[in-house]
């Protein structure tokens, strides 16, 4: 089974071996009490879960003291692929739309997907064109027509100037 990287613990916190995480999933709601996750490729139940804005601490069993927890800075959280919640119907894990073919106009193939850029108003597409030059496409109803996961494509449509 396949582990899905879904954070990674960024500091200690606090005297009785609390985490700070910073979340890569999206979703705060995936830190539940009485879950588990993975750190690297020790298994942890999640005891604790608590947030600040947008921020995770948690207390994992069995990193019960601040020496354990800065010992564990630095480390990847993950979850077993089968705890990946379904999502609504058009909305796709990223890693699942890596690589497909991107696609304008009449199957015009511009590229592949080959990144998703999360930090910004909307996300970014980030296209390879075959010459291995890259071009970005903001994740709008105007530019991005459809996902087609069966065909394998994303169909977009550009406007000038958006490849240079």
């Amino acid at each position: 089974m396949e582990k899905i990287n879904i954070g990674k613990i960024v500091n200690a916190a606090g005297i009785k071996g609390e985490v700070k995480i910073y979340n890569y999933s999206g979703s705060k709601e995936r830190y539940q009490e009485g879950k588990s996750v993975f750190v690297e490729n020790a298994e942890h139940k999640i005891e604790k879960a608590r947030y600040n804005k947008d921020i995770i601490f948690l207390k994992l069993s069995g990193i019960d003291d601040r020496n354990r927890a800065e010992a564990s800075k630095g480390k990847n959280i993950y979850i077993n692929e089968s705890d990946l919640a379904d999502l609504p119907e058009g909305e796709y894990y990223i890693r699942d739309m890596i690589g497909l073919k991107v696609v304008c106009g009449k199957g015009n193939i511009l590229g592949r997907l080959s990144g998703v850029i999360q930090n910004s108003s909307q996300d970014l597409y980030e296209v390879e064109m075959p010459d291995g030059k890259k071009f970005l496409i903001p994740a709008v109803e105007e530019f991005i027509l459809n996902i087609d996961m069966e065909k394998k494509q994303i169909n977009v449509k550009l406007i000038e100037g958006l490849i240079t």
